[in-house]
């Protein structure tokens, strides 16, 4: 069955930095987009960056531009999110997700917690 796992959040300070990972299994990982998504509380989920299956094109989030980079590691099945000068606004709950091209449903993760807070 399809799995996506979520790892390497937690409490950071202002400025700090963070890489998340998102090991997949269950599914040609390869033919899947992914993507980062995010829901702060009292907040809807948001999309934060996404890539394509051969990892050639990505995408995001204004709010996070020059911040935040994803990246995919085809021969392991893992996405990446590495999150720089972290902003106590980044504060959430990360989600990965995978979709196929041209398709907004998917495959989602069980979200990590990451805190930004002095």
């Amino acid at each position: 069955q399809v799995q996506l796992v979520e790892s390497g959040g937690g409490l950071v300070q202002p400025g700090g930095s963070l890489r998340l990972s998102c090991a997949a299994s269950g599914f040609t990982f390869s033919s899947y987009v992914m993507s980062w998504h995010r829901q702060a509380p009292g907040k809807e989920r948001e999309l934060v960056a996404a890539i394509t299956g051969t990892g050639g094109v990505t995408n995001h989030a204004n709010s996070v531009k020059g911040r935040f980079t994803i990246s995919r590691d085809n021969a392991e099945n893992t996405v990446y999110l590495q999150m720089n000068s972290l902003k106590p606004e980044d504060t959430a709950v990360y989600y990965c997700k995978a979709s196929r091209p041209g398709y907004s449903n998917g495959y989602w993760g069980q979200g990590t917690q990451v805190t930004v807070s002095s």
